[in-house]
Protein backbone atom coordinates (compact mmCIF):
# COMPACT_ATOMS: atom_id res chain seq x y z
CA UNK A 1 0.00 0.00 0.00
CA UNK A 2 2.85 2.33 1.31
CA UNK A 3 4.86 1.58 -1.71
CA UNK A 4 1.99 1.98 -4.11
CA UNK A 5 1.00 5.21 -2.78
CA UNK A 6 5.01 6.22 -3.12
CA UNK A 7 4.87 4.96 -6.91
CA UNK A 8 2.71 7.75 -7.74
CA UNK A 9 4.90 10.34 -7.25
CA UNK A 10 8.72 10.28 -9.28
CA UNK A 11 12.07 9.77 -7.28
CA UNK A 12 12.62 13.50 -8.01
CA UNK A 13 9.92 14.78 -6.53
CA UNK A 14 10.12 12.39 -3.31
CA UNK A 15 13.05 13.63 -2.86
CA UNK A 16 12.55 17.25 -3.60
CA UNK A 17 9.26 17.05 -1.20
CA UNK A 18 11.78 15.60 1.47
CA UNK A 19 13.93 18.26 1.62
CA UNK A 20 11.11 21.24 1.56
CA UNK A 21 9.73 19.36 4.82
CA UNK A 22 13.55 19.32 6.00
CA UNK A 23 13.85 22.86 5.24
CA UNK A 24 10.90 23.78 7.10
CA UNK A 25 11.98 21.68 9.90
CA UNK A 26 14.89 23.54 9.78
CA UNK A 27 13.43 26.48 9.88
CA UNK A 28 10.87 25.88 13.25
CA UNK A 29 13.84 24.61 14.68
CA UNK A 30 15.95 28.04 14.11
CA UNK A 31 12.61 30.25 15.39
CA UNK A 32 12.33 27.93 18.38
CA UNK A 33 16.15 28.59 19.28
CA UNK A 34 16.66 24.55 19.16
CA UNK A 35 19.18 25.57 16.44
CA UNK A 36 22.24 28.04 17.72
CA UNK A 37 21.25 31.29 17.32
CA UNK A 38 24.96 32.58 17.22
CA UNK A 39 24.75 30.74 13.34
CA UNK A 40 21.28 30.07 12.69
CA UNK A 41 18.62 33.04 12.52
CA UNK A 42 15.86 33.11 10.14
CA UNK A 43 16.59 35.90 8.05
CA UNK A 44 19.71 34.44 7.08
CA UNK A 45 18.19 31.15 6.48
CA UNK A 46 15.63 31.80 3.71
CA UNK A 47 18.14 34.59 2.40
CA UNK A 48 20.76 31.75 1.45
CA UNK A 49 17.90 29.61 0.81
CA UNK A 50 16.43 31.95 -2.05
CA UNK A 51 20.16 33.13 -3.33
CA UNK A 52 20.88 29.23 -3.88
CA UNK A 53 17.82 28.20 -5.61
CA UNK A 54 17.02 31.38 -7.58
CA UNK A 55 20.64 30.89 -9.16
CA UNK A 56 20.43 27.10 -9.56
CA UNK A 57 17.61 27.09 -11.53
CA UNK A 58 18.80 30.50 -13.68
CA UNK A 59 22.11 28.77 -14.33
CA UNK A 60 20.39 25.82 -15.38
CA UNK A 61 17.89 27.92 -17.93
CA UNK A 62 20.77 29.62 -19.50
CA UNK A 63 23.16 27.13 -19.67
CA UNK A 64 20.70 24.52 -20.85
CA UNK A 65 19.48 27.56 -23.80
CA UNK A 66 23.34 27.79 -24.42
CA UNK A 67 24.10 24.00 -25.49
CA UNK A 68 20.18 23.71 -26.43
CA UNK A 69 19.88 20.95 -24.11
CA UNK A 70 16.27 20.87 -22.38
CA UNK A 71 16.87 22.23 -18.57
CA UNK A 72 15.38 19.86 -15.96
CA UNK A 73 13.99 22.55 -13.24
CA UNK A 74 13.50 20.41 -10.39
CA UNK A 75 16.99 18.51 -10.53
CA UNK A 76 18.32 22.60 -10.09
CA UNK A 77 15.77 22.97 -7.00
CA UNK A 78 17.08 19.29 -5.65
CA UNK A 79 20.48 20.64 -5.82
CA UNK A 80 20.30 24.07 -4.38
CA UNK A 81 18.46 22.57 -1.31
CA UNK A 82 21.55 20.11 -0.84
CA UNK A 83 23.51 22.73 -1.05
CA UNK A 84 21.82 25.05 1.66
CA UNK A 85 22.49 21.83 3.93
CA UNK A 86 25.87 21.97 3.39
CA UNK A 87 26.77 25.71 4.16
CA UNK A 88 26.23 27.87 7.27
CA UNK A 89 23.22 30.03 6.16
CA UNK A 90 24.67 33.77 6.40
CA UNK A 91 23.48 37.32 5.64
CA UNK A 92 26.81 38.33 4.01
CA UNK A 93 26.80 39.52 0.71
CA UNK A 94 30.34 38.01 -0.27
CA UNK A 95 29.68 34.70 1.23
CA UNK A 96 26.65 34.39 -0.85
CA UNK A 97 28.24 35.61 -3.87
CA UNK A 98 30.14 32.73 -3.36
CA UNK A 99 27.54 30.32 -2.48
CA UNK A 100 25.59 31.66 -5.60
CA UNK A 101 28.54 30.80 -7.78
CA UNK A 102 28.87 27.15 -6.11
CA UNK A 103 25.49 26.84 -7.57
CA UNK A 104 26.11 27.78 -10.98
CA UNK A 105 29.21 25.22 -10.78
CA UNK A 106 27.17 22.87 -9.34
CA UNK A 107 24.34 23.33 -13.18
CA UNK A 108 27.75 24.04 -15.26
CA UNK A 109 29.05 20.32 -14.38
CA UNK A 110 26.22 18.93 -15.67
CA UNK A 111 26.58 20.21 -19.11
CA UNK A 112 30.02 20.71 -19.04
CA UNK A 113 31.51 17.77 -16.93
CA UNK A 114 29.46 15.48 -19.18
CA UNK A 115 29.86 12.55 -21.78
CA UNK A 116 27.30 11.92 -24.71
CA UNK A 117 24.50 14.20 -22.78
CA UNK A 118 25.30 12.33 -19.20
CA UNK A 119 26.63 14.06 -16.51
CA UNK A 120 29.37 12.14 -14.93
CA UNK A 121 29.77 13.96 -11.41
CA UNK A 122 27.21 14.44 -8.65
CA UNK A 123 26.13 18.22 -9.22
CA UNK A 124 26.17 19.25 -6.18
CA UNK A 125 29.49 17.72 -4.93
CA UNK A 126 30.83 18.57 -8.00
CA UNK A 127 30.12 22.65 -7.13
CA UNK A 128 31.27 22.31 -3.42
CA UNK A 129 34.56 20.63 -4.86
CA UNK A 130 35.03 23.32 -8.02
CA UNK A 131 34.89 26.18 -5.58
CA UNK A 132 37.32 24.37 -3.10
CA UNK A 133 39.83 24.23 -6.12
CA UNK A 134 38.85 28.03 -7.02
CA UNK A 135 40.07 29.04 -3.26
CA UNK A 136 43.19 26.84 -3.29
CA UNK A 137 44.15 28.44 -6.87
CA UNK A 138 43.15 31.88 -5.54
CA UNK A 139 44.87 31.38 -2.55
CA UNK A 140 45.67 34.79 -0.74
CA UNK A 141 44.22 37.05 -3.42
CA UNK A 142 41.57 36.87 -2.18
CA UNK A 143 40.28 38.62 1.04
CA UNK A 144 36.57 36.94 1.49
CA UNK A 145 37.44 33.01 0.14
CA UNK A 146 35.00 31.04 -0.52
CA UNK A 147 33.55 29.33 2.47
CA UNK A 148 33.94 26.18 4.20
CA UNK A 149 31.32 23.12 3.54
CA UNK A 150 29.62 22.10 7.24
CA UNK A 151 27.07 19.81 6.28
CA UNK A 152 24.59 21.10 9.27
CA UNK A 153 22.10 18.62 8.33
CA UNK A 154 23.88 16.36 10.70
CA UNK A 155 22.80 17.73 13.95
CA UNK A 156 21.13 16.58 17.17
CA UNK A 157 18.23 18.23 16.53
CA UNK A 158 17.31 17.29 13.02
CA UNK A 159 19.04 13.17 13.36
CA UNK A 160 15.42 11.87 13.93
CA UNK A 161 14.17 14.31 10.99
CA UNK A 162 16.68 12.96 8.47
CA UNK A 163 16.25 9.90 9.64
CA UNK A 164 12.67 9.53 8.89
CA UNK A 165 13.37 11.60 5.43
CA UNK A 166 16.33 9.32 4.33
CA UNK A 167 13.60 6.21 5.29
CA UNK A 168 10.84 7.57 2.75
CA UNK A 169 13.71 8.34 -0.04
CA UNK A 170 15.19 4.78 0.22
CA UNK A 171 11.94 2.48 0.45
CA UNK A 172 11.14 5.08 -2.52
CA UNK A 173 14.07 3.68 -4.58
CA UNK A 174 14.78 0.57 -2.90
CA UNK A 175 18.18 1.26 -2.24
CA UNK A 176 17.65 0.03 1.69
CA UNK A 177 21.10 -2.36 0.63
CA UNK A 178 23.18 0.25 -0.69
CA UNK A 179 22.52 2.84 1.75
CA UNK A 180 23.65 0.44 4.60
CA UNK A 181 26.52 -0.54 3.01
CA UNK A 182 27.66 2.60 2.50
CA UNK A 183 26.14 3.38 6.54
CA UNK A 184 27.98 0.93 8.16
CA UNK A 185 32.01 1.12 7.50
CA UNK A 186 31.75 5.02 7.18
CA UNK A 187 29.98 4.99 10.93
CA UNK A 188 32.96 2.43 12.17
CA UNK A 189 35.89 4.31 10.45
CA UNK A 190 34.24 7.41 12.07
CA UNK A 191 34.28 6.38 15.40
CA UNK A 192 37.47 4.20 15.06
CA UNK A 193 38.86 7.48 13.80
CA UNK A 194 37.24 9.73 16.42
CA UNK A 195 38.30 7.70 19.68
CA UNK A 196 41.45 9.17 19.65
CA UNK A 197 39.61 13.14 19.98
CA UNK A 198 37.15 11.97 22.65
CA UNK A 199 37.38 11.31 26.11
CA UNK A 200 34.54 8.33 26.41
CA UNK A 201 33.26 5.66 23.85
CA UNK A 202 29.53 7.48 24.67
CA UNK A 203 31.22 10.84 23.17
CA UNK A 204 32.55 9.01 20.21
CA UNK A 205 29.34 7.39 19.73
CA UNK A 206 27.36 10.91 20.15
CA UNK A 207 29.69 12.08 17.08
CA UNK A 208 29.18 9.79 15.29
CA UNK A 209 25.40 10.18 15.46
CA UNK A 210 25.07 13.27 15.74
CA UNK A 211 27.43 15.56 13.71
CA UNK A 212 28.67 13.34 10.88
CA UNK A 213 25.90 13.31 7.80
CA UNK A 214 26.38 9.81 7.15
CA UNK A 215 22.52 9.64 7.20
CA UNK A 216 22.22 12.58 4.34
CA UNK A 217 25.01 11.70 2.94
CA UNK A 218 23.69 8.04 2.06
CA UNK A 219 19.90 9.05 1.49
CA UNK A 220 20.17 12.02 -0.48
CA UNK A 221 23.38 12.18 -2.08
CA UNK A 222 25.11 8.52 -2.81
CA UNK A 223 22.13 7.47 -4.67
CA UNK A 224 21.68 9.99 -7.03
CA UNK A 225 20.15 8.26 -9.92
CA UNK A 226 22.18 9.26 -12.92
CA UNK A 227 26.01 8.65 -11.21
CA UNK A 228 25.40 5.04 -9.99
CA UNK A 229 26.71 2.14 -11.20
CA UNK A 230 24.20 -0.30 -13.52
CA UNK A 231 24.36 -3.37 -11.69
CA UNK A 232 23.54 -3.64 -7.67
CA UNK A 233 27.12 -5.73 -6.85
CA UNK A 234 28.76 -2.73 -8.18
CA UNK A 235 27.05 -0.13 -6.44
CA UNK A 236 27.92 -2.21 -3.06
CA UNK A 237 31.47 -1.99 -3.69
CA UNK A 238 31.82 1.57 -4.76
CA UNK A 239 29.56 2.72 -1.49
CA UNK A 240 32.47 1.00 1.01
CA UNK A 241 34.90 2.86 -1.70
CA UNK A 242 32.80 5.82 -0.83
CA UNK A 243 32.85 5.42 2.74
CA UNK A 244 36.31 4.73 2.97
CA UNK A 245 36.94 8.22 1.41
CA UNK A 246 34.02 9.50 3.51
CA UNK A 247 35.77 9.38 6.44
CA UNK A 248 39.71 9.31 5.44
CA UNK A 249 41.00 12.37 7.48
CA UNK A 250 39.96 10.46 10.93
CA UNK A 251 40.68 6.47 10.04
CA UNK A 252 44.17 7.31 8.17
CA UNK A 253 45.31 9.24 11.35
CA UNK A 254 45.18 5.97 12.87
CA UNK A 255 46.75 4.18 11.15
CA UNK A 256 49.67 6.45 9.72
CA UNK A 257 52.20 7.98 11.78
CA UNK A 258 52.00 10.96 9.53
CA UNK A 259 48.04 11.29 8.86
CA UNK A 260 48.18 11.76 4.67
CA UNK A 261 46.04 15.57 3.78
CA UNK A 262 44.09 14.62 0.19
CA UNK A 263 45.58 18.38 -1.10
CA UNK A 264 43.21 20.99 0.18
CA UNK A 265 40.33 18.65 1.08
CA UNK A 266 40.10 18.60 5.74
CA UNK A 267 36.86 17.12 4.86
CA UNK A 268 36.32 14.81 2.25
CA UNK A 269 32.79 13.98 2.51
CA UNK A 270 32.07 15.51 -0.89
CA UNK A 271 35.23 13.94 -1.97
CA UNK A 272 33.96 10.56 -2.64
CA UNK A 273 31.21 11.09 -4.45
CA UNK A 274 33.85 12.65 -7.18
CA UNK A 275 35.90 9.42 -6.80
CA UNK A 276 33.64 6.70 -7.17
CA UNK A 277 31.16 9.01 -9.65
CA UNK A 278 33.76 8.49 -12.67
CA UNK A 279 34.08 4.57 -11.82
CA UNK A 280 30.48 4.06 -11.61
CA UNK A 281 30.19 6.36 -15.11
CA UNK A 282 33.21 3.10 -16.65
CA UNK A 283 30.81 0.45 -15.95
CA UNK A 284 27.43 1.54 -17.27
CA UNK A 285 26.26 3.27 -19.97
CA UNK A 286 28.37 6.21 -20.98
CA UNK A 287 26.15 8.64 -21.72
CA UNK A 288 22.53 8.91 -23.18
CA UNK A 289 21.09 7.92 -26.51
CA UNK A 290 18.52 9.47 -28.43
CA UNK A 291 15.06 6.99 -29.78
CA UNK A 292 13.75 7.98 -32.75
CA UNK A 293 10.22 6.48 -32.40
CA UNK A 294 10.21 3.90 -35.32
CA UNK A 295 6.52 2.21 -34.61
CA UNK A 296 3.67 1.80 -32.15
CA UNK A 297 1.36 -0.74 -31.79
CA UNK A 298 -1.26 -2.02 -29.61
CA UNK A 299 -0.74 -5.13 -27.64
CA UNK A 300 -4.68 -5.55 -26.54
CA UNK A 301 -6.55 -3.91 -23.34
CA UNK A 302 -5.08 -1.13 -22.77
CA UNK A 303 -0.95 -2.34 -22.96
CA UNK A 304 0.83 -0.54 -25.92
CA UNK A 305 4.15 -1.25 -27.38
CA UNK A 306 6.52 1.67 -28.44
CA UNK A 307 9.21 0.69 -30.61
CA UNK A 308 12.35 2.63 -30.66
CA UNK A 309 15.46 2.99 -33.36
CA UNK A 310 18.46 4.15 -31.27
CA UNK A 311 21.15 6.73 -32.52
CA UNK A 312 24.02 4.16 -30.96
CA UNK A 313 23.29 0.84 -29.54
CA UNK A 314 22.44 0.30 -25.75
CA UNK A 315 24.96 -1.01 -23.51
CA UNK A 316 22.44 -3.69 -21.85
CA UNK A 317 22.00 -6.64 -20.65
CA UNK A 318 18.12 -8.95 -21.25
CA UNK A 319 16.18 -8.20 -18.23
CA UNK A 320 17.57 -4.28 -17.05
CA UNK A 321 15.66 -1.40 -17.80
CA UNK A 322 16.22 2.12 -18.81
CA UNK A 323 14.70 5.86 -17.91
CA UNK A 324 13.08 7.40 -20.18
CA UNK A 325 13.11 11.48 -20.45
CA UNK A 326 10.22 12.94 -22.39
CA UNK A 327 9.86 16.57 -22.62
CA UNK A 328 6.21 17.87 -21.91
CA UNK A 329 4.07 19.98 -19.77
CA UNK A 330 4.27 17.28 -17.01
CA UNK A 331 1.85 16.35 -13.98
CA UNK A 332 3.48 16.10 -10.41
CA UNK A 333 5.32 13.19 -11.54
CA UNK A 334 7.54 14.95 -14.11
CA UNK A 335 9.27 13.96 -17.19
CA UNK A 336 11.29 11.17 -16.61
CA UNK A 337 10.17 7.37 -16.05
CA UNK A 338 11.63 3.98 -16.01
CA UNK A 339 10.72 1.12 -18.30
CA UNK A 340 12.15 -2.47 -18.78
CA UNK A 341 13.22 -2.50 -22.06
CA UNK A 342 11.19 -5.75 -24.07
CA UNK A 343 13.47 -6.17 -27.05
CA UNK A 344 16.99 -8.45 -27.22
CA UNK A 345 20.06 -6.67 -26.52
CA UNK A 346 21.02 -7.50 -29.64
CA UNK A 347 18.30 -6.34 -31.32
CA UNK A 348 18.13 -3.15 -33.43
CA UNK A 349 15.00 -1.64 -32.34
CA UNK A 350 14.63 -0.49 -28.36
CA UNK A 351 10.96 -1.33 -27.32
CA UNK A 352 9.04 -0.54 -24.57
CA UNK A 353 5.38 -1.59 -23.30
CA UNK A 354 3.18 0.58 -20.77
CA UNK A 355 -0.52 0.40 -19.94
CA UNK A 356 -2.40 3.61 -21.37
CA UNK A 357 -5.78 3.77 -18.92
CA UNK A 358 -8.07 6.27 -19.72
CA UNK A 359 -7.01 8.45 -16.33
CA UNK A 360 -3.33 8.44 -17.69
CA UNK A 361 -0.23 10.43 -16.40
CA UNK A 362 0.80 13.17 -18.61
CA UNK A 363 4.40 11.77 -19.07
CA UNK A 364 1.92 8.38 -20.51
CA UNK A 365 -0.33 11.06 -22.82
CA UNK A 366 3.00 12.71 -24.22
CA UNK A 367 4.05 8.92 -25.23
CA UNK A 368 0.90 8.35 -26.76
CA UNK A 369 1.17 11.70 -28.63
CA UNK A 370 4.66 10.96 -30.17
CA UNK A 371 4.82 11.00 -33.99
CA UNK A 372 6.78 8.66 -36.21
CA UNK A 373 10.56 10.28 -36.37
CA UNK A 374 9.88 11.72 -32.80
CA UNK A 375 12.73 11.77 -30.64
CA UNK A 376 13.31 10.64 -26.68
CA UNK A 377 16.23 10.21 -24.57
CA UNK A 378 17.10 7.64 -22.70
CA UNK A 379 19.43 8.79 -20.08
CA UNK A 380 20.32 5.72 -18.42
CA UNK A 381 20.45 1.58 -18.33
CA UNK A 382 20.25 -0.07 -15.11
CA UNK A 383 19.14 -3.36 -13.00
CA UNK A 384 20.13 -6.50 -11.76
CA UNK A 385 16.97 -8.51 -12.65
CA UNK A 386 19.17 -11.13 -14.90
CA UNK A 387 19.04 -14.58 -15.91
CA UNK A 388 21.82 -16.77 -13.81
CA UNK A 389 24.63 -17.80 -16.14
CA UNK A 390 24.91 -20.98 -17.67
CA UNK A 391 21.73 -23.59 -18.23
CA UNK A 392 20.11 -23.51 -14.97
CA UNK A 393 16.22 -23.80 -15.61
CA UNK A 394 14.04 -21.26 -14.26
CA UNK A 395 10.68 -20.28 -13.45
CA UNK A 396 9.22 -16.92 -14.46
CA UNK A 397 6.06 -15.03 -12.84
CA UNK A 398 4.29 -12.42 -14.65
CA UNK A 399 1.81 -10.04 -13.73
CA UNK A 400 0.52 -7.73 -16.94
CA UNK A 401 3.44 -6.10 -18.32
CA UNK A 402 5.83 -7.84 -16.40
CA UNK A 403 6.04 -10.05 -18.48
CA UNK A 404 8.68 -7.38 -20.84
CA UNK A 405 11.99 -8.77 -18.88
CA UNK A 406 11.13 -12.17 -19.62
CA UNK A 407 10.57 -11.49 -23.06
CA UNK A 408 13.88 -9.66 -23.73
CA UNK A 409 15.23 -12.71 -21.87
CA UNK A 410 13.59 -15.27 -23.98
CA UNK A 411 14.43 -13.08 -27.03
CA UNK A 412 18.21 -13.47 -25.99
CA UNK A 413 18.37 -16.82 -24.87
CA UNK A 414 15.58 -19.14 -26.54
CA UNK A 415 17.02 -22.08 -25.69
CA UNK A 416 16.78 -21.92 -21.69
CA UNK A 417 14.83 -24.73 -19.88
CA UNK A 418 11.89 -22.07 -18.87
CA UNK A 419 8.08 -22.18 -17.42
CA UNK A 420 5.71 -18.64 -17.82
CA UNK A 421 3.19 -18.32 -15.13
CA UNK A 422 1.79 -15.39 -16.49
CA UNK A 423 -0.84 -13.38 -15.16
CA UNK A 424 -3.45 -11.29 -17.06
CA UNK A 425 -6.96 -9.32 -16.78
CA UNK A 426 -8.30 -10.90 -19.37
CA UNK A 427 -7.85 -14.42 -21.41
CA UNK A 428 -9.23 -12.88 -24.67
CA UNK A 429 -5.92 -10.27 -24.62
CA UNK A 430 -2.83 -11.35 -24.12
CA UNK A 431 0.04 -8.75 -24.04
CA UNK A 432 3.37 -10.35 -26.41
CA UNK A 433 0.75 -13.43 -27.06
CA UNK A 434 2.87 -14.21 -30.49
CA UNK A 435 5.50 -13.77 -29.40
CA UNK A 436 5.53 -16.22 -26.73
CA UNK A 437 4.58 -18.76 -28.92
CA UNK A 438 7.47 -18.14 -31.35
CA UNK A 439 9.86 -17.81 -28.23
CA UNK A 440 8.76 -21.65 -27.62
CA UNK A 441 8.05 -20.96 -24.37
CA UNK A 442 6.01 -23.40 -22.21
CA UNK A 443 3.23 -20.90 -20.31
CA UNK A 444 0.28 -21.31 -17.90
CA UNK A 445 -2.02 -18.27 -18.35
CA UNK A 446 -4.09 -17.59 -15.00
CA UNK A 447 -6.98 -15.05 -16.35
CA UNK A 448 -10.72 -15.16 -14.57
CA UNK A 449 -11.81 -16.01 -18.24
CA UNK A 450 -11.02 -18.38 -20.64
CA UNK A 451 -9.22 -17.76 -23.90
CA UNK A 452 -11.04 -18.36 -26.77
CA UNK A 453 -7.87 -19.58 -28.73
CA UNK A 454 -5.43 -21.12 -26.08
CA UNK A 455 -1.56 -22.06 -27.81
CA UNK A 456 -0.67 -25.61 -28.54
CA UNK A 457 1.93 -26.25 -25.39
CA UNK A 458 -0.20 -23.49 -23.40
CA UNK A 459 -2.46 -24.03 -20.38
CA UNK A 460 -4.85 -21.99 -18.42
CA UNK A 461 -6.34 -21.79 -14.97
CA UNK A 462 -9.42 -19.56 -14.29
CA UNK A 463 -8.47 -17.54 -11.36
CA UNK A 464 -8.22 -13.36 -10.38
CA UNK A 465 -4.99 -13.27 -9.66
CA UNK A 466 -1.50 -15.03 -9.40
CA UNK A 467 -0.56 -16.42 -5.84
CA UNK A 468 2.75 -18.40 -4.76
CA UNK A 469 0.21 -21.61 -3.91
CA UNK A 470 -0.89 -21.92 -7.74
CA UNK A 471 2.67 -21.62 -8.85
CA UNK A 472 3.73 -24.05 -7.06
CA UNK A 473 0.88 -26.30 -8.13
CA UNK A 474 1.66 -25.50 -11.95
CA UNK A 475 4.57 -25.88 -11.82
CA UNK A 476 5.59 -29.31 -10.10
CA UNK A 477 8.87 -28.92 -10.53
CA UNK A 478 9.38 -25.57 -9.14
CA UNK A 479 11.09 -26.33 -5.98
CA UNK A 480 14.44 -27.77 -8.79
CA UNK A 481 14.18 -24.13 -10.58
CA UNK A 482 15.22 -20.37 -9.90
CA UNK A 483 12.06 -18.47 -9.56
CA UNK A 484 11.68 -14.66 -10.86
CA UNK A 485 8.59 -12.85 -10.69
CA UNK A 486 7.79 -9.32 -12.18
CA UNK A 487 4.98 -7.66 -11.89
CA UNK A 488 2.53 -5.22 -9.51
CA UNK A 489 3.85 -5.32 -6.21
CA UNK A 490 0.44 -6.53 -5.19
CA UNK A 491 1.43 -9.41 -6.98
CA UNK A 492 4.75 -9.60 -6.68
CA UNK A 493 5.65 -9.18 -2.70
CA UNK A 494 3.10 -12.33 -1.82
CA UNK A 495 3.73 -14.21 -4.62
CA UNK A 496 7.80 -14.01 -3.84
CA UNK A 497 7.25 -14.59 0.12
CA UNK A 498 5.21 -17.63 -0.56
CA UNK A 499 8.19 -18.92 -2.54
CA UNK A 500 11.07 -18.42 -0.21
CA UNK A 501 9.07 -19.64 2.18
CA UNK A 502 8.80 -23.14 0.38
CA UNK A 503 12.72 -22.87 -0.04
CA UNK A 504 12.54 -21.65 -3.61
CA UNK A 505 15.26 -19.07 -5.15
CA UNK A 506 13.60 -16.21 -6.10
CA UNK A 507 14.21 -13.09 -7.16
CA UNK A 508 11.92 -9.90 -7.83
CA UNK A 509 11.05 -7.28 -10.39
CA UNK A 510 7.97 -4.86 -8.87
CA UNK A 511 7.20 -1.86 -10.45
CA UNK A 512 5.00 0.85 -9.52
CA UNK A 513 3.17 4.32 -10.96
CA UNK A 514 4.34 3.49 -14.33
Amino acid sequence: MIRTLLGRVTMYRIVTIVLLVLAAVAFVLTATSRLDPSIFALRGLLLTLVVLVVTSVVADHVLGALVRRRPHTESAVITALLLWFLYWPTMEVGTLAWLALTAVAAQASKYVLVWRARHVFNPAAAGVVLMILLGELLGDRVDNPPPSTTWWAANESMTFFVLAGALVVLYRTGRFALAVTFAVPAALLTYWGAQASFPDTSAAIEYVGYSTPIVFFAAFMLTEPLTLAPRRAQQLVLAVVAAAVFAWPLWNAQVFDQPIALGPFESTYELALLVVNPIAFLLGQRGGVRLRLRESRDLGGDVREFRFEPRRRLRMRAGQYLELQVPHAADIRGVRRVFTVASSPDADTVDIAIRVPEDCSSFKRAIVDLQLGDEVHATGVNGDFLWPRGSAPVLLVAGGIGVTPFLSQLRHEPGRDAVLVYGVPSGSTVPYRDELVEAGVRVVLVSPDAPVDLPDGWAHVEADVVTGELVREVVSDASHRRAFVSGPPAMVSPVATDLRQHRIRTKTDHFTGY
